[in-house]
């Protein structure tokens, strides 16, 4: 079973993003690679660690988190479960481990970089950037799912020269310096420590590959601007700030496709309010239907449903309908309708209803005007 994200780093559950860096910064200290040669015990620590730090860095994967724990960010991940293609905090991480180790960037002590040693990101041309969209679904939606067409406008493979950049295959060549990666690498040695600054190969810009005579509709680069309509599949039991990923359907990059993010709004109702997969509503009654007891129909986000109102029912009293909530992402189980009780008192009465309201309340022994609310606790007392 899977650790508590907020125990891995050792943070409590309301820690600012300055403590949860903090913490990182110490464990990745302790569990370098490179501090810890050949030991996998090592590794999978660190790789924790990192995952931890890429869910509760982010805003939006915090908050998923601890709603829903795990289950609630699986998405955020590959099937295999984090690996470093999924780190989205690189910048942190180069900013991190340059505090620690004094260097640009780091490598292990096996000569290759962080992101090669658990199976991420692979040295080479880099992949083009992610995209996000944002997608407002109603709450009737929410409960059967919906598919929705999104407009992206990215950069995609060259349909005229397939991506090569060149008029023909044998216009593009391996760049010689690089040997195709599209990176050059600097080792240094520091005590134990095996310091390796990677950077982009100045000759073929980054690419891995060298163009001799460039591809017309595109210039050389194998990249085009293109829109597109994608099909987004929503499931049930979303809630809003929820972020799906889709793997490739990103901007076209020298090392393949980046991904398209969807982030999911859900619109609030005029009737329901809700609470996770419980939805909470108001039932305006009148004096005489709360003393008398009554039948209401409420209309639930399927059909409608009846609920029988008891004599003698006092404001503020829930009632609750069974499975007529929304379905909870994953497990399908609905929640309820929590329906609310609102006696409603009239503003204005004619001279007869106020006559036969202060009959009433003879009846009930209700002094009217003669005693204060503070004498009549005093009484009470």
């Amino acid at each position: 079973m899977k650790r508590d994200y907020y125990e891995v780093l050792g943070v409590p559950k309301n820690a600012a993003p300055e403590q949860v860096k903090k913490a990182y910064r110490k464990l990745a200290r302790q569990y370098h690679p490179d501090v810890n040669p050949n030991k996998a015990e090592a590794e999978e620590k660190f790789k924790e660690i990192s995952e931890a730090y890429e869910i509760l860095m982010d805003p939006q994967k915090r908050q998923t988190y601890d709603q829903f724990g795990h289950e609630g960010v699986r998405n955020s991940f590959g099937s295999g479960g984090f690996q470093w293609s999924d780190f989205t905090h690189q910048s942190d991480l180069e900013d991190l481990f340059g505090r620690i180790f004094g260097g640009d960037f780091f490598g292990s002590g096996f000569g290759e970089s962080i992101f090669d040693m658990f199976g991420g990101r692979r040295r080479g041309p880099s992949r083009g950037a992610d995209i996000r969209v944002d997608v407002h679904i109603s709450l009737n939606d929410v409960v059967t799912g919906i598919e929705k067409e999104v407009n992206v406008q990215r950069r995609e493979k060259c349909p005229k020269c397939d991506g090569t950049g060149g008029k023909t295959r044998d216009d593009v060549k391996i760049c010689s310096v690089c040997n195709g990666t599209g990176q050059v690498q600097n080792v240094s040695q520091r005590g134990f420590l095996r310091m390796v600054n990677v950077s982009p190969c100045n000759i073929c810009g980054g690419k891995g590959k060298i163009v001799e005579n460039p591809c017309e509709t595109c210039k050389g680069t194998g990249i085009v601007s293109k829109g597109r309509k994608i099909t987004v599949k929503i499931p049930p039991g979303v809630e809003s700030g929820m972020q799906f990923r889709m793997r490739g359907e990103g901007e076209m990059g020298p090392g393949g496709q980046g991904d398209l993010y969807v982030l999911v709004h859900v619109e609030q109702h005029p009737f329901f309010e809700r609470r996770r997969n419980n939805l909470y509503c108001e039932v305006p009654l009148s004096f005489a239907q709360a003393a008398l007891g009554t039948k209401v129909e409420i209309p639930t986000l399927s059909s409608s449903a009846e609920i029988a109102i008891p004599p003698g029912t006092q404001p503020e009293s829930l009632f609750r309908l069974k499975g007529q909530g929304l379905p909870s992402l994953n497990y399908g189980r609905k929640g309820d309708i929590y329906c609310r009780v609102k006696v409603k008192v009239p503003e204005k009465l004619t001279d007869e209803q106020k006559e036969l309201i202060k009959k009433l309340a003879e009846l009930f022994d209700d002094a009217i005007e003669e005693l204060s609310f503070m004498d009549k606790l005093k009484s009470k007392i």
